[in-house]
C-alpha cells in the first residue's frame, strides 16, 4: 500500500503558534477530502484522560475531528516532573523512538496524510534522544517551522532551528511567521519575504497577531488558581483581555475597568466587590464589562454581599491564594486552546486559510 504523505510543524521555541498553525493545516486537509491522522510524539502538556497521559493538542484534535485512531498512539510519549532524570538513570537509549514509531504506524494506517505537531525548539527531547529533528528524520518527514513576528530575531531563530533539521537531513518546505502586529505587518512581511529568498527559504505565510487567541477565560482562570465557582458557572467560557486588582480606591479601580474585565480582590474588600457587580449593572451596552471576579486570600464575604454575588449572573471564582499570588498565576498564564474554545478554533482555522500558502506545502510533501 501507498504510505501517506506527512509534514511535521515545529516551532522556534514554546508558544509562537504550532497548533494554531496545526488546526488550521488539519481543517484545510479535512474539508479537501484528505483521511487524516495526527500524532504529537512527544507531549509536555498533558490530560490524564481515563488514567492515561495524553497530550493536550492530541486531545484536542482527537475531540474535534474525531478521526479513526485511539487516542492513545496519537499521543505516545508524555513527559511528566521527573521523567529526564529517570531516562537518564535508566539509560533506555532508543525505546522512546521505537514507541515513536511505532504509534505512527498506528496513526497512519488508513490515512492519506498525518500531520505531526512537534514540542519546543528543535532540539527539545534531545536529552532522552528525541528531538524534534530527530523524530522528524525517523518519521521521513518533512517540516514546516513556525515563529514569532520579528525581522532579524526571527530569521536568526529559524536558521538556528533549520541547522538541526539540515544535520539530519530533514528538509524544511518552507516558513510561518505569526503573531505579527498590524502596524507592522507589511513591512516585516517584505523583508523576512527577501531575508528569506537570500537564503533560499520560502515564507509560506505571515499572520497577523490576534490578542483574542491569548485572552483566558474564566474556567482556565479556575483551573490555574485551584479555585471554586462560587456562582456563575454557566458563564466559565467568558474571555477576559483586561485584568484589575483591588489594591486601590474604587473610583480609581472604576476608571480601569473596561470591555472583558476581570477583577482580582480580597474577599474583604466587599466595597470593590459591590462596586464592580454595580458598575457592570450599570451599563446598558449589551456586552458586560465584567467578565468576572476572582475573590482570594481565603476570605469570603458577608452573607448580604455574597446574596448580591450570587444574584448578579457574574462568574466569580473563590481562592485561597494570596491577592499577589493570584495576580501573579493569572499574568503568567500560558492560554491553550481547549476543546470548549470553539471561537477561537475557528479564528484558528480563519487566519491559517486566510495567509498561509496550503497549495505549496501539500506541493512539496
Amino acid at each position: 500500500m501507498r504510505k501517506p504523505r506527512n509534514i511535521f510543524v515545529a516551532a522556534t521555541g514554546q508558544n509562537v503558534g504550532k497548533t494554531t498553525t496545526c488546526l488550521g493545516l488539519y481543517d484545510k486537509l479535512v474539508k479537501s477530502g484528505m483521511r487524516m491522522g495526527f500524532i504529537k510524539p512527544v507531549g509536555q502538556r498533558y490530560l490524564n484522560v481515563k488514567d492515561v497521559k495524553v497530550d493536550e493538542d492530541s486531545y484536542l484534535i482527537h475531540e474535534i475531528y474525531k478521526p479513526d485512531c485511539a487516542l492513545k498512539p496519537m499521543s505516545p510519549i508524555a513527559v511528566p516532573a521527573g521523567f529526564t532524570q529517570r531516562y537518564i538513570d535508566g539509560a533506555g537509549h532508543g525505546e522512546l523512538l521505537d514507541k515513536i514509531t511505532d504509534a505512527y504506524a498506528i496513526v497512519e494506517e488508513g490515512c492519506d496524510f498525518v500531520l505531526i505537531e512537534g514540542t519546543g525548539h528543535a532540539g527539545v527531547g534531545s536529552v532522552f534522544d528525541t528531538s524534534n529533528a530527530v523524530v522528524a528524520s525517523a518519521l521521513n518527514s518533512k517540516v514546516v517551522l513556525v515563529t514569532d513576528g520579528g525581522i532579524g530575531r526571527a530569521i536568526d531563530n529559524l536558521i538556528l532551528n533549520k541547522s538541526l533539521f539540515d544535520s539530519l537531513g530533514v528538509e524544511l518546505v518552507g516558513v510561518i511567521v505569526n503573531k505579527v502586529y498590524k502596524e507592522k505587518y507589511e513591512k516585516i512581511y517584505r523583508y523576512v519575504d527577501v531575508g528569506l529568498s537570500r537564503l533560499g527559504i520560502k515564507l509560506l505565510g505571515v499572520i497577523p497577531y490576534q490578542k483574542r487567541l491569548r485572552n483566558p477565560n474564566m474556567e482556565q482562570i479556575c483551573d490555574v488558581l485551584d479555585g471554586e465557582f462560587i456562582t456563575g458557572k454557566q458563564h466559565k467560557m467568558n474571555s477576559i483581555s483586561n485584568i484589575v486588582v483591588g489594591a486601590m480606591s474604587v473610583p480609581n479601580i472604576l476608571k480601569d475597568i473596561k470591555k472583558q474585565t476581570l477583577v482580582i480582590t480580597p474577599g474583604d474588600r466587599e466595597d470593590i466587590i459591590l462596586a464592580a457587580l454595580s458598575w457592570n449593572l450599570s451599563e446598558t451596552s449589551s456586552v458586560n464589562l465584567i467578565s468576572g471576579l476572582v475573590v482570594t486570600s481565603n476570605v469570603k464575604p458577608g452573607k448580604v454581599v455574597t446574596r448580591v454575588m450570587k444574584n448578579s449572573n457574574v462568574p466569580i471564582i473563590f481562592t485561597r491564594h494570596t491577592t499577589f499570588l493570584t495576580a501573579s498565576l493569572v499574568h503568567d498564564l500560558k492560554v491553550k486552546i481547549k476543546v470548549t474554545d470553539s471561537e477561537k478554533i475557528a479564528l484558528s482555522q480563519q487566519l491559517f486559510d486566510q495567509y498561509v500558502d496550503c497549495d505549496y506545502i501539500l506541493e512539496h510533501c
